[in-house]
This record gives structure tokens, C-alpha cells and sequence, in this order.
């Protein structure tokens, strides 16, 4: 069993004040680190909604989350997960584990580098993952990283796995993903602030070149 249900949030502070905390924390990672965050607030819950729509809850097994910042996705997921799916969050920044892990003291959090995925999921036993949901800024990071960041999920998943990335600059990077994946869309959250939308990608191409 994972630890993913509704009782693995910690009790909470009120949910407002939870919220400014959590946009005040991003947002001055954001200013202070640019690209290297991915957006300056955290995702909204319509954006979290789309994210997460098409999985199949019943029969997904792991599902493992990348760039989870202050954990609004993780949130949802927790609540959505089956007693039998395990749920792996895998966040690079220490401070942001440090929110997750006092948020959710029964996830299964993971600080680390999203680049030697395949060996942070073989560590754990783990051969293969159903989904892939990223919070990643992938367009800001150096192109070596980034390709083993797809090249590692995607080995993980399978040649029909789907990479779910949020962004948000709508349309922007469409060829930025179509360099590294034969099939992607794009799925637009205008009520997301700011507004924003999620990549679904597949068919990863290991010979792409940056961009």
C-alpha cells in the first residue's frame, strides 16, 4: 500500500493562509531563481484538474510527480490515489521537500534529481510507472539534463507512457516538445493564474537534438 490517502495530510493550517504561504513561497523562489521556477504561483486547481484528467485510477499501480513545489498537485493526488497505487513525489529543492514533508508526513516524498529518475525509482524497487505528471521549468533547463529527464521517464513508462507538463506560456514551447516528442497536445487553462495549460506528450525521440 502507498502512503497515498486522504489521512496522509498533516492537520492544516486555514486554507487561506495556507495558500498565501504557499504563493508567497514560489513566488520569491521565482524572483529570486527565474527560470530556474517554473511558474511565480502555484498551480490552480483548474490547472491541477486538467493535469490529472485521463488517468485511470483504478488500475494505475505508481504514479510519480517531478517539481512538486509546494505540493498542489501532490495534494490532489493524494486525495484521488488507490490504496494500491504508490505515489512518488520527486522534488530537487530542500526547502520545498521540507513544505512537503510537514504537509504530507506520510508521502512519500523524495529529494532528488528528476535526471537519474530510473535510479531513484530502482533504489526503491520500483520497474515501472504508470504516469508521470512534471511541474519541471523543462524549456530553462540545459538540454543534456533535460533529455535524460525524458529519456529516463520515458523508459520508465513505456514507449505508450504519457509525460504531462504544465507551462505557463500557452503555445509558446509546442515545437520545443515536438522536438523531443512525436505526439503532443496541448490543452489550454485560462482560468489557471497566470494562465497556463498542460503538454500530454509521447513517443519520445532519443536522437533529438536541443533545440
Amino acid at each position: 500500500m502507498t502512503p497515498g490517502s486522504v489521512d496522509a495530510r498533516s492537520p492544516a493550517a486555514p486554507a487561506d493562509s495556507k495558500h498565501r504561504s504557499d504563493f508567497w513561497m514560489v513566488f520569491k523562489k521565482f524572483m529570486t531563481q527565474g527560470t530556474a521556477i517554473a511558474t511565480p504561483a502555484p498551480s490552480g486547481r483548474f490547472l491541477v484538474k486538467e493535469m490529472l484528467r485521463g488517468i485511470d485510477w483504478d488500475s494505475a499501480k505508481v504514479i510519480v510527480e517531478l517539481g512538486a513545489g509546494t505540493g498542489p498537485i501532490t495534494d490532489i493526488l493524494l486525495k484521488r490515489v488507490k490504496p494500491h497505487t504508490r505515489l512518488m513525489i520527486v522534488e530537487i529543492e530542500a526547502d520545498f521537500c521540507e513544505r512537503l514533508r510537514r504537509r504530507f508526513p506520510n508521502a512519500e516524498i523524495v529529494q532528488g534529481d528528476a535526471a537519474h529518475l530510473d535510479k531513484l525509482l530502482a533504489d526503491r524497487g520500483i520497474e515501472h510507472v504508470d504516469h508521470i505528471v512534471s511541474g519541471l521549468p523543462m524549456p530553462s533547463i540545459p538540454h543534456p539534463v533535460r533529455k535524460a529527464i525524458f529519456e529516463s521517464s520515458m523508459k520508465c513508462m513505456g514507449p505508450e507512457g504519457v509525460f504531462r507538463q504544465l507551462t505557463v506560456m500557452p503555445y509558446v514551447y509546442w515545437n520545443f516538445y515536438r522536438n523531443y516528442f512525436s505526439d503532443v497536445k496541448f490543452k489550454l487553462v485560462p482560468l489557471n493564474f497566470p494562465p497556463a495549460g498542460v503538454y500530454f506528450c509521447k513517443g519520445f525521440k532519443p536522437e533529438a537534438e536541443a533545440p
